[in-house]
Order: structure tokens, then C-alpha cells, then sequence
């Protein structure tokens, strides 16, 4: 790695973690920019959970301090979550780095919207069967464990739906994702070589900087700032991702 490639994935990560704590997202920023500082695909996916471990178990302490700890209801949801994540995370590692370039590209824009949308929630709506919330937590398992992009605002929103506020859906939606990151989807990449630690640690601190830095601009409309930017490098980079420059 250059000199240029610390200073983009410390800038990137600085960006991620702040638009992680004001929007979700951040992601859709630092696996195409680890692509760019020179690492492959598959190997980009992977070490970027070295971050995303990090930043996820920062805000775990700081739920925990501050009372949130939904340890009962994360231990019913991550078992589905769990086993799907250990399968989505086998079976993209599987993928060629061409082939996940182009599919992580073309999901960008969606997941773009989803980032920004702030849909109402509907209290009046009963809670899934269990039958059903098995089923929809092993889906998201498996798209955590693949791709891992934009999940934290999909788990938000099925939490939600399945009846938990938002405090402890977001401390529910924080536990899930350490779990499948630490012990399945991070495990995966290792022993398959796709995690490389120098960009992995260089990104980890640029992201705590910024979730940081994030947490506090929040309070003061940062949001507002934060998202034209998102806007304008997802498009961005998707168009890089998905070889149309």
C-alpha cells in the first residue's frame, strides 16, 4: 500500500463511521474503496469486516452503558441468523473477485435508497409469527454473512417490524451484528485468506474516528451534511465496481 491508499482508507473510513452513526451505510463506501487502494473483491469484502467488528462492538459498549442491553431477545433471534450468516458468508467466499465486484456494484444503488429512506413506523401492525421471524432473521443472516452492506438498516427495519422499538432494536440489531461478524462471517474469510490486515487496521481506525466524530455532528444536523456526500461516492464507486469506467 502507498502513501495515498492510507490517506483514502483513513479519509473513507473517516466518512463510513460517520455516516454509520447518523444514516447506515457505510459499507457501500469502504468495500469499494479497499477495491482501490488495491485490494481484490473478495479479499475487500473480508477485510472490511475487520472494521465493522470493531465499530459494532464500540457501539455494543456504549448501548450496554447506557442501559440497552437486549441480551434475552438477541439470544432467540441468532441462532436463524447465525446459521444463515455461516452459509451466506461460505458461499459468496466461493465467488470469483470479478464476479463479486459486479454484484456488490449493481446492489449499491438500492441499498443507496434504503440508506436514505426514513420510513414511518406502523405500531398498529402485529408481530411476525415465530415461524416467520426464524425464517426472515436466517435471510438476513445469510446477507450479513455475504455482503454485509446496509444490513444494520435492514435489521433495523425488521426488528422494528417484529415489534421492538428503536433503542433496543438498534442494541439488538448491534449484538446480531457482532455475532455473525466475530463468529461466522470473519472466521469464513480467514481461513480462506481473504482478509488482509494492514488495510483492515488503517480502515479500523479511520471508522472509530469517525463514528465518533459521527455520534457528536448528529447531534447538531450533521445528517443533513453527511448524505448528499453519501449520495454522490455510491454512485460513484458503483459505477467503478461495475466496470463502466
Amino acid at each position: 500500500m502507498s502513501w495515498l491508499d492510507v490517506v483514502l482508507l483513513l479519509a473513507g473510513g473517516l466518512l463510513a463511521g460517520g455516516i454509520n452513526s447518523m444514516a447506515g451505510g457505510g459499507s457501500l463506501l469502504t468495500v469499494p474503496l479497499l477495491s482501490l487502494a488495491g485490494v481484490d473483491g473478495l479479499s475487500a469484502n473480508g477485510t472490511n469486516r475487520v472494521a465493522v467488528l470493531i465499530q459494532t462492538v464500540m457501539s455494543g459498549v456504549g448501548y450496554h452503558q447506557g442501559g440497552v442491553r437486549p441480551y434475552r431477545e438477541t439470544a432467540r433471534l441468532a441462532p436463524p441468523a447465525l446459521v444463515g450468516g455461516l452459509i451466506g458468508a461460505l458461499s459468496v467466499s466461493q465467488l470469483n473477485d470479478d464476479a463479486f465486484e459486479k454484484i456488490f456494484g449493481l446492489l449499491m444503488i438500492p441499498l443507496l435508497v434504503l440508506a436514505l429512506w426514513k420510513p414511518k413506523l406502523d405500531r398498529e401492525l402485529k408481530p411476525w409469527p415465530r415461524w416467520v421471524q426464524l425464517l426472515v432473521f436466517f435471510g438476513v443472516g445469510f446477507y450479513a454473512g455475504a455482503i454485509q452492506a446496509g444490513v444494520g438498516i435492514l435489521l433495523l427495519l425488521l426488528l422494528t417490524r417484529s415489534g421492538y422499538d428503536l433503542v433496543r432494536g438498534n442494541g439488538i440489531k448491534t449484538a446480531l451484528v457482532i455475532l455473525i461478524t466475530a463468529f461466522v462471517a470473519l472466521p469464513v474469510f480467514l481461513i480462506d485468506g481473504q482478509v488482509e490486515w494492514y488495510p483492515a487496521l488503517v480502515l479500523s481506525a479511520g471508522s472509530a474516528a469517525g463514528g465518533y466524530g459521527g455520534a457528536r455532528l448528529a447531534v447538531h444536523g450533521g445528517e443533513r451534511l453527511i448524505k448528499p456526500v453519501l449520495v454522490v461516492a455510491v454512485l460513484g464507486l458503483s459505477g467503478k465496481m461495475v466496470g463502466l469506467y
